[in-house]
């Protein structure tokens, strides 16, 4: 057939889907009602705890006081200690996401320690405002429980700090504010339940229904169905993306200091990924309701779960770990976030990129391939 027959069954398909999304208003209520429910309740109602910490130890005194101060923060539960080399690979590795806390000893530390007025940097990475105030509160407390021994080593009672300040500095998140942490990563929920939930849910309908049985008796290809389905529901999903990038701005006052252009890419990206999930969880299934209970089970809590939206992955057992990271969830949530709060940080753009686009081809790939063999 001609490649004008092809755009002109695609243009009506299209038009079909559309119309069809603008008179069930159940699909319109879950694909930008309920976004802004989650934007509301995310955005405003919740806040997390966190646990578990990279710190990087950054020494240009390294006298004996020094390593017992050291040793304490290494022997904390909550922290895993490492010497950097030097302050600027330790900050350079802070501004790349390797590392969740910088620690850094001034030359002249024994000197004023002596004196008593020693201190030490902290650099927290602000992202996760929560993640912060922990690692803030864990390096506190084992300087403070040091300074204490060694008052005591000493004979002298007074005093908590043993002379030792810490001066703190929050990076990526200067407000300090759960919410800059909480809304970036809305997108990915959204984009999940628009692109997997909402596509499963309807392609399912059509097909209990009886309606791609009745377009099957005509010219349309199987792929054009599933392009049909794919442009309309990569619509209502960008709208949600606008509206999550609007409430982000405009209600929260979140930054954004990566470029927009890389975002709205990579959006689009997974948009495809959610896309292509959807419509093979719809192939297989055939059945509304089996299609909606597995696109939850399988997309939308896994992306809530274990994308590192409410949990640090650093923090669960290796199969769980493992798991989040088989989610392109996973790759989103870290790439949304980071070009938001850090920046564009090219490498891992480019990593996370790629994982999502051989998400994307594969995943549609597969959708068509099991499509025309259900069709046939």
């Amino acid at each position: 057939m001609s490649d004008g027959g092809f755009w002109r069954r695609l243009r009506s398909l299209v038009r079909k889907e559309f119309r069809q999304l603008l008179r069930d208003r159940s699909n319109l209520l879950v694909g930008l009602g309920l976004p802004i429910v989650l934007i509301l309740i995310f955005g405003y109602g919740l806040t997390l705890d966190v646990r578990n910490a990279r710190l990087l130890l950054a020494l240009d005194d390294a006298s004996p006081a020094v390593l017992e101060v050291m040793a304490a923060l290494d022997g904390s539960p909550y922290m895993a200690a490492t010497r950097a080399p030097s302050l600027p690979q330790a900050l350079a590795a802070l501004q790349a996401h390797q590392a969740d806390a910088l620690v850094h000893v001034p030359a002249d530390f024994s000197r004023r320690l002596a004196a008593g007025d020693a201190r030490l940097h902290l650099l927290l990475q602000g992202g996760d405002p929560i993640r912060a105030a922990a690692i803030q509160g864990y390096v506190e407390g084992a300087v403070a429980v040091w300074g204490l021994k060694r008052l005591d080593r000493a004979g002298v009672r007074a005093g908590t700090g043993g002379g030792v300040v810490v001066v703190d500095r929050m990076w990526f998140n200067a407000a300090n504010n759960s919410t800059w942490y909480l809304v970036p990563g809305l997108i990915v929920l959204i984009m999940t339940l628009v692109g997997t939930f909402l596509t499963a849910l309807v392609m399912a309908r059509e097909w209990e229904r009886g309606t791609l049985e009745a377009l099957f008796v005509t010219p349309v290809r199987p792929v054009e169905v599933l392009l049909a389905k794919i442009v309309t529901y990569f619509v209502v999903g960008m709208v949600g993306l606008a509206l999550c990038l609007a409430a982000a701005r405009g209600l929260f006052g979140v930054p954004l200091y990566g470029s927009l252009a890389v975002l709205l890419l990579a959006s689009m990206l997974y948009m495809v990924v959610s896309l292509g999930i959807g419509l093979l969880i719809s192939a297989f299934t055939r059945n509304q309701f089996l299609a909606s209970q597995i696109a939850i089970l399988a997309s939308f809590m896994p992306a809530l779960m274990l994308s590192g939206f409410v949990f640090d992955l650093r923090n669960v057992p290796l199969a769980v770990r493992i798991a989040g990271h088989v989610l392109p969830a996973t790759y989103f949530m870290e790439l949304v976030k980071t070009l938001f709060l850090a920046g564009d940080q090219w490498g891992l753009i480019l990593k996370d990129g790629a994982i999502l686009a051989a998400y994307a081809v594969g995943l549609l790939a597969l959708a068509r391939a099991v499509t025309r063999k259900r069709l046939d």
